[in-house]
């Protein structure tokens, strides 16, 4: 059951009004498969006075607003969200089946967003360039406009603040379509930005179907930017209907990140990493270290180890705050189990026990370790968005660098070793957006500038980057004499 909330789940925000949408979609809980509440299935006609009133704002009071007041917004809105941390948590843990820990953890990921994006409002600065006697040029950071952000069901809270928080410090007005899977943090969100004093229009939250509303924000005319998050399908298909208006796309898609550990690390450091990096969410991670990579000489020793660790796991509804919740929707379990067929001819090395008296209707998928995999086989290849890794074995430096590249995705890497040459060389060839020595995605680091290359996307997100991705560059050459 939902506690109470301080909005109307079935309304959307637009310039600061809460509305009421014709059509609804049942929120499933997917721990229990029970109904949380209703939302609204936002239309075309929604979305289109989402983005009038996003205008609206940058004519009016938004835009109007100096980097310094933008950011005192987003400072507020950092407060806000750590004073509601608790209900934060509580609707993640119901909304998306994340652990509680693991749902907390995002909230205060999510105050952080605004903390940091906060203080940088003011600190996006142009630059000077020496040119033609007579002249002086320089250059300004300005916001798109009116940018659109779909966000995916696996991170809500997480992705809204390094989407929408980064926006709204360069001074965009955002439509933001949260998934209909997992909405109920971005309204409390946008509630609270309201509460912080942001103007009506700045922030708008339209809820409904990828399909109707997604395509709709995505292909508005009066959309300048559009950031996306998601599968690679969806993604090809955003892209498309922006380009129909010229319109840039950020896109962070998929990824089958590896995770590569030669004879000399430290094994007791790797094993947390390696084990947690691909179970964290019920593997529901674009950046999910998926693909274990491990020098012959410690093959065994990793492999009883993680088998280990596997079968401590514990798995359960998410208001227990086990290891490992369900997976989003009965759908995706679906969707996984289909893909995971592809493992029948692989070497099962643990599994992870499904305890007798889970919920009938929840979409729980039993953790799973394969190994030896070739580094060809669809389960090395293949994105499966829930808690499955591989181990590969290799000899070489060489073939640990083949390996890691051959997929056509490139979003993180993960290197353990205690040669510092090599983990200059891995560095430099390796793929990937992001590549982490002798750990695994830094504690988060909202700081970190996040994206990928090949089918994992373009464009960056987090830390000072997605400023800029979010603003455009003027260049101003003015005459004197």
């Amino acid at each position: 059951m939902l506690p109470n909330l301080p909005f109307d789940p079935r309304h959307v925000l637009i310039g600061g009004a809460w509305r009421a949408t014709a059509a609804t979609l049942q929120l499933i809980n997917p721990s229990d498969g029970s109904t949380l509440c209703q939302i609204a299935r936002s239309t075309e006609t929604d979305v289109d006075t989402a983005v009038i009133a996003a205008q609206t704002a940058l004519d009016g009071a938004w835009g109007r607003m100096s980097a310094l007041e933008r950011g005192r917004c987003l400072t507020r809105l950092g407060e806000l969200v750590l004073k509601h941390t608790d209900l934060l948590t509580t609707l993640e843990t119901l909304d998306v089946g994340k652990p509680v820990t693991q749902a907390r953890a995002d909230a205060i990921a999510l105050a952080r967003y605004c903390e940091f994006y906060g203080g940088a409002a003011d600190k996006v600065h142009g630059t000077t360039i020496p040119y033609l006697d007579g002249y002086t040029v320089y250059t300004l950071r300005e916001p798109h406009g009116v940018t659109g952000h779909i966000v995916p069901w696996n991170y809500p809270m997480q992705i809204i603040g390094r989407s929408v928080g980064a926006a709204l410090a360069m001074g965009n007005a955002c439509v933001l379509k949260p998934a209909e899977d997992a909405c109920l943090t971005a309204l409390l969100f946008a509630h609270l930005a309201k509460e912080a004093g942001f103007p009506d229009g700045a922030l708008n939250v339209v809820p409904g179907l990828g399909s109707e509303a997604g395509a709709a924000l995505a292909r508005h005319p009066g959309v300048q930017h559009l950031s996306f998050t998601g599968s690679v399908q969806t993604g090809r298909t955003i892209q498309t209907l922006a380009a129909e208006n010229v319109v840039p796309v950020t896109l962070e898609l998929g990824g089958k990140s590896p995770q590569i550990v030669f004879d000399d690390a430290d094994l007791d450091a790797a094993l947390p990493f390696l084990v947690n990096a691909g179970l964290q969410n019920a593997g529901q991670t674009c950046s999910a270290a998926s693909r274990i990579l491990v020098q012959r000489g410690v093959y065994d020793t990793i492999a009883a180890r993680m088998a280990d660790a596997y079968r401590a796991k514990t798995i359960g509804p998410a208001n227990s705050d086990p290891d490992i919740g369900p997976l989003i929707s009965t759908k995706q379990k679906a969707r996984f189990e289909t893909l995971l067929e592809a493992a029948h001819d692989l070497p099962s090395i643990a599994e992870t026990p499904m305890p007798a008296d889970l919920p009938t209707k929840g979409a729980y998928v039993q953790p799973r370790l394969y190994g030896p995999v070739p580094p060809e086989h669809p389960m090395a290849q293949d994105e499966l968005f829930g808690p499955v890794q591989v181990l590969i074995p290799f000899d070489t430096e060489d073939d640990a660098i083949r390996i890691a590249n051959g997929t056509v995705y490139g979003l993180v890497a993960g290197v353990w070793t205690a040669d510092g040459a090599r983990q200059m060389r891995l560095v430099k060839a390796l793929k990937t957006g992001q590549v982490f020595l002798n750990n695994y995605g830094a504690g988060g680091g909202v700081e970190l500038p996040f994206g990928g290359v090949g089918k994992s996307g373009h464009g960056r997100e987090k830390g000072f980057e997605a400023l800029y991705g979010f603003s455009t560059l003027k260049t101003v050459a003015a005459k004197h004499g």
